[in-house]
């Protein structure tokens, strides 16, 4: 979800300030949620760290390769949001993406505003998914496949549509530009298909040793049904 660096250049660019402050205010209020109702500054601290180097992680270790106007990651956004929650996901999306560009993509820091924005408006739009669909009396633990990928789907559709907007908005409706974004979108069901395989193992862990993932690291909802 990397877009290359010219895609969105000049005064276009300026858009993606505006967009970036609108998503902050969005990680404001998921983050603001987590101190209010999930364990408070503390919890949202630790779990913000936490997050913080997984995502550093993903995108410097976990296979990466560039397709058509962007690069497609395994950023396991439901994963994040099911184990630690909203608030410490958009933080940790937020910052990791900081932290890879500040030490080992400069090239992508221009960018920063525009990448940030694809990254946390499909992760508000997930978690407001995730309460229609998983029952109030369910914890995410127990969530089922069909559960796990209706998640995926919504997160890495929503990277997609954000990265074919900022194609389109800053190369037009062109050829080339429309097969690239198409080559792009084709790219990302990869991840779709994995991703909730790895979210129902990495569930297995809360569900057979609880005692290790039953504290503020976690969010409540990982063992407990909402209050």
């Amino acid at each position: 979800m990397h877009i290359e660096p010219g895609v969105v250049d000049g005064a276009k660019i300026v858009l993606s300030y505006a967009t970036a402050a609108a998503s902050f205010g969005l990680a404001g209020k998921m983050a603001l949620d987590t101190i209010r109702n999930d364990g408070g500054i503390v919890s949202l601290a630790a779990r913000s760290v936490a997050t913080t180097a997984l995502v550093f992680g993903f995108f410097e270790i976990l296979p990466h390769y560039p397709v058509g106007v962007s690069e497609v990651h395994f950023i396991l956004g439901s994963t994040l949001f099911l184990i630690f929650g909203a608030g410490p996901a958009a933080l940790g999306l937020a910052l990791g993406l900081l932290a890879q560009g500040l030490f080992f993509a400069p090239f992508d820091l221009p960018q920063y505003g525009i990448n940030v924005t694809t990254l946390l408006v499909p992760l508000y739009a997930m978690s407001l998914l995730a309460k229609r669909i998983i029952p109030a009396k369910t914890a995410y633990k127990d969530v089922k496949y069909t559960q796990a990928l209706a998640l995926s789907t919504s997160y890495q559709t929503g990277i997609v549509a954000w990265v074919a907007f900022w194609a389109f908005y800053g190369h037009g409706f062109a050829a080339e530009n429309l097969a690239q974004v198409a080559s792009f979108g084709a790219a990302y069901m990869s991840v779709i298909i994995l991703e909730p395989i790895v979210d129902l193992a990495v569930l297995t862990i809360p569900k057979n040793a609880d005692r290790l993932t039953d504290n503020l690291i976690f969010q409540n909802r990982l063992h407990r049904a909402a209050a």
